[in-house]
């Protein structure tokens, strides 16, 4: 058995109850066999069990109180995964399906993915329970003011930077920013994803699904093709999936779907965007109120954005909705590329049937990367004291994800894995993490 192998049976005889996370550590395992190959010295350092396992785990109470005047009781978690090239840097999600496995196996993806990006950010994330859908602005305040009380204790600009995740966008992060500089009397570039009044940066709200794009047009580019003409399908409804739209839409793609949790929609005249924008964005209604404004447009209940033929598919809400069945439907439909926008969003059985049916399948840890990079130029603009224009960030993420691009397929290719981005991710994002890792001693 190797190294990995035994690292890996090691994981799921003692994680059985986090699923996602032994699903997510296990891809990555499976496929840096060349890197553990070339590097003996790291399994005489216990390099992979020090990767992980958490450098920290941090769990408390988060009690608030409701517009009736009841004393609710949620969970906060902060998980500080790897430091070893910066400081923890991920999202925070505030969603009821949230636990600990769930951030594990968040906090370890963010480890490559921020490697990835060329910045210096280690990896993290955290959230709650805490459901915001249909609360009050000043029960979402109540509840991100007790939880920024017990978290403040543990992340600074220097050692813990959180941003938004699901549930988590500008409303939550300004409540929790305030709160931060309240008790700790400093204002740091501690958050990502601030209002533009007070450090935030132009192009932060768009950066995951831009980046998104552009990961996927400069794959078409290195295969002498372009996103000019192309039918894209796109399931969710909130960040990634609009600015995905949106940019697909500005490259010359047509978008003609997205979803939300009970629903979505088919386009054929193409996803009308400043329409989903006043729909999700401005009233934070569901998808049948843009079905009942745009003619064209078809709503169904339920799944099946993957049963829409397309070129390119975006699966862009959450974990595990991409099932081999439906990438089977999108293989028969004519689908040549599939990029994720959610982190995760492609079962094991349907990444690798995909990349069987030579289906260029672009891992969220590479291509999902552009939020987190927006992230890592918001702090530094915060360290300089400087706000940068909104062409100027988005310059910048154009060529990060282009870099990250070739890094991958360059990486994949040196292993002998020609075209296969997922295997090209993981080597790429674990190089980096490894090197210093293994240089800073057994910490």
């Amino acid at each position: 058995m190797s190294y990995t192998q035994r690292v890996a049976e090691e994981l799921k005889a003692r994680y059985a109850d986090q699923p996602e996370f032994v699903q997510a550590a296990t891809e990555v395992l499976d496929s840096i066999e060349p890197a553990l190959a070339a590097h003996p010295e790291y399994e005489a350092a216990g390099l992979l069990e020090r990767l992980v396992e958490p450098e920290r785990i941090v769990m408390f109470r988060v009690p608030w109180v409701d517009d009736k005047g009841q004393v609710q009781v949620n969970r906060g978690y902060r998980v500080e995964y790897n430091s070893a090239i910066g400081p923890y840097k991920g999202g925070l999600r505030f969603h009821p399906s949230v636990n600990l496995g769930i951030l594990k196996f968040l906090g370890f993806e963010q480890i490559f993915k921020n490697s990835l990006t060329g910045l210096p950010m280690g990896g993290g994330k955290g959230g709650s329970d805490f459901d915001p859908k249909g609360k009050s602005d000043r029960e979402v305040m109540a509840f991100c003011q007790s939880f920024m009380t017990e978290l403040q204790r543990y992340i600074g600009p220097d050692t813990d930077v959180p941003a938004g995740d699901i549930g988590v966008g500008g409303r939550e992060i300004g409540y929790m920013f305030g709160q931060y500089k309240r008790i700790r009397d400093e204002f740091t570039g501690v958050l990502t994803g601030k209002g533009l009044s007070f450090g935030g940066s132009l192009c932060r709200t768009q950066a995951t699904g831009y980046g998104l794009v552009y990961f996927v047009a400069t794959l078409l580019e290195d295969h002498k093709d372009s996103l000019e003409g192309k039918t894209v399908v796109v399931s969710g409804a909130g960040n990634v999936a609009i600015y995905a739209i949106e940019k697909a839409q500005q490259l010359g793609a047509k978008a003609v779907t997205c979803s939300d949790s009970t629903g979505w929609i088919y386009d054929p005249e193409g996803i009308d965007v400043a329409l989903l924008k006043e729909v999700k964005e401005g009233k934070r209604a569901r998808l049948t109120a843009y079905a009942e404004a745009r003619p064209s447009a078809q709503y169904h209940e339920g799944r099946g954005v993957w049963s829409v033929p397309c070129d390119v598919a975006l699966p862009c809400a959450t974990q595990n909705e991409l099932f081999l069945d439906d990438a089977k439907a999108l293989v028969e439909n004519g689908c040549k590329v599939v990029a994720e926008g959610a982190n995760m969003p492609t079962t094991r059985d349907a990444t690798e049937y995909l990349i069987d049916k030579k289906v260029a399948f672009c891992p969220g840890k590479a291509a999902n990367a552009g939020g987190v990079a927006v992230s890592g130029l918001e702090m530094s603009q915060n360290s300089e004291r400087l706000s940068w224009t909104f062409d100027e960030v988005d310059a910048r993420l154009k060529t990060i994800m282009e870099n990250i691009y070739t890094a991958v397929s360059s990486a994949a290719s040196s292993a002998g894995f020609e075209g296969n981005l997922v295997v090209g991710a993981n080597l790429a994002g674990f190089a980096k993490v490894a090197e210093a890792m293994y240089a800073q001693g057994i910490v």
